[in-house]
């Protein structure tokens, strides 16, 4: 998806008006204000509303499978593969903090294209559960639940927008704590 200087505009005011009001609290009206424009003038950037979400939710999902996809391409051990998607996709996280926001809360409102990111997100959750997969079986850990375990891990690492948010300390720490928690308190034991 490659955006136009004014939709990339568009997409930086819509980012802070939706994070502030939600999707659903805000309008184009509201949109067209912040951006010191007619309402009507940016529908000739715009299709609707809906759009720009689907380039909000879209966009960051591609970032997501991109830093996925290096990982599996990388050739590490498979601990030291699950310390870098974790890394990774906090770094994505980290680097879109409001979009993320966005995209963990609001994407529920997309209309035209939901079924078509629902596929998306539980293709990237399937992948990610291969990957962990993997890692548990090289490893010899016991692993219960892959779906679980595989959704709980997104599920702290999509929200950890919050903590860097609100917490007072370094990224680098955050990063490090939430790195920590879940490669050594989710793994579950190593077998003998």
């Amino acid at each position: 998806m490659e955006l136009k200087e004014k939709q990339k505009k568009i997409l930086d005011v819509a980012v802070e008006l939706f994070k502030e009001k939600g999707y659903m609290g805000s309008s184009v009206r509201d949109l067209a204000t912040r951006l010191n424009i007619k309402a009507a003038s940016l529908y000739a950037h715009i299709r609707s509303k809906e759009e720009i979400l689907e380039w909000i939710c879209f966009g960051i999902a591609q970032e997501f499978f991109d830093e996925l996809q290096e990982v599996k391409n990388t050739d590490i051990t498979p601990k030291e593969k699950l310390n870098l998607f974790i890394e990774k996709h906090l770094s994505v996280v980290l680097q879109n903090r409001d979009v993320t926001h966005i995209y963990s809360n609001e994407w529920k409102h997309l209309e035209e294209r939901l079924s078509e990111f629902v596929e998306l997100r539980k293709n990237y959750q399937q992948e990610v559960e291969q990957l962990i997969s993997d890692i548990y079986r090289a490893e010899q850990w016991e692993l219960r639940s892959p779906s679980f375990t595989t959704r709980f891990i997104l599920h702290t690492l999509n929200n950890s927008y919050f903590w860097f948010k609100r917490n007072t300390e370094s990224t680098t720490e955050i990063t490090d704590q939430i790195r920590d928690k879940i490669l050594f308190g989710l793994l579950g034991k190593h077998k003998n």
